[in-house]
């Protein structure tokens, strides 16, 4: 019955935000977040201790600040992508500008597909719905939702311009296939992972365990890794960024899967360093500290991803 009734909340929702103008839409977002930031102290309390361990150096009122900035962008976030997936493909590229789209297609010319890296930063979902449009259609990397009725409504929202959902089980062998036929495929690498496939890399000056995937994956096939990051310009405008091709370890390196994974953090962290406002702080990214991981279910502003512990351990992916 919470499922049913999850499901029919946003159905409304999504109903209502069509039909308003994108500044009222914005403003809804960001007093929703900002509802959260009041209400939920778990994840209140995570964002503020991450932010400490990331910026020590900015004062508690600085890092209290972009706290609620946070919370802020991702209520809208969720409220925007509503209102974006009703849409048709035309409306939404008069919302969107680009910025280094050609080289994203120079990678696709390589002919062993492509790998598009990003977060969950700024407007990740949007920028994969638009990114079929602009370029091609590319498979998404992610985990389920444990609510169904909302996780076949994600699902609708991420192939809405003619994406495949990627889920973890018989994750591996499905991006192979697609990486042989020239295609694409999103990857976020930027939640604690757990398992074998799990290198240990730097992230603001800590250590943070990390999925493997990406990389020994794009050194398998020879694929080429695009970091995309999707920043808001305004309510309802979007610019999508695609950044250089992440270099990749020469062939004398000692541990390659080790070394492009950390690239490819890096290329992250310059963004998140830059924008601290549009990252998912309230995610328990490091687990140095001993600490249970009993907190993660606590329910907050987004639906749970499904623990799937039979899934394939070589895919990756996150919550919406």
């Amino acid at each position: 019955m919470r499922h049913r009734f999850e499901y029919w909340v946003i159905r409304v929702v999504t109903l209502t935000v069509q039909l308003l103008p994108w500044p009222v839409v914005h403003a809804a977002g960001t007093a929703l977040g900002l509802a959260f930031y009041a209400l939920d102290a778990t994840h209140r309390r995570i964002t503020l201790t991450n932010l400490a361990s990331a910026f020590p150096a900015r004062s508690e009122q600085e890092r209290s600040a972009i706290g609620r900035a946070v919370f802020a962008h991702f209520g809208r976030l969720l409220v925007e992508l509503l209102k974006f997936s009703t849409l048709t493909p035309a409306e939404m590229m008069t919302r969107v500008e680009f910025e280094g789209e050609e080289r994203g297609r120079q990678a696709y010319a390589h002919g062993h597909g492509v790998f598009f890296l990003t977060g969950h930063f700024g407007y990740w979902e949007i920028c994969g719905i638009v990114h079929a449009v602009k370029l091609a259609p590319i498979g998404v990397m992610a985990r389920a939702l444990d609510n169904p009725h909302l996780n076949r409504l994600l699902e609708h929202v991420r192939e809405c311009t003619g994406n495949t959902v990627i889920y973890r089980r018989g994750a591996l062998r499905r991006v192979l296939r697609m990486l042989e036929a020239n295609q694409g495929v999103a990857i976020l690498i930027d939640q604690h992972s757990l398992g074998p496939e799990a290198v240990s890399v730097q992230f603001f000056n800590r250590r943070a365990a990390t999925a493997s995937t990406l990389a020994v994956m794009a050194l398998r096939a020879g694929t080429p890794v695009i970091p995309v990051f999707a920043i808001p310009t305004g309510p309802g405008r979007y610019r999508m960024i695609y950044e250089h091709p992440v270099q990749m370890p020469g062939p004398d390196s000692p541990d390659a899967v080790l070394e492009l994974t950390q690239r490819c953090t890096d290329v992250l962290e310059m963004y998140v360093r830059r924008y601290p406002e549009l990252w998912l702080w309230m995610h328990r990214r490091w687990r140095d500290d001993g600490a249970g991981a009993a907190e993660e279910r606590v329910r907050g502003m987004f639906p749970a991803a499904a623990r799937d512990t039979d899934a394939d351990p070589n895919a990756t992916g996150g919550e919406p």
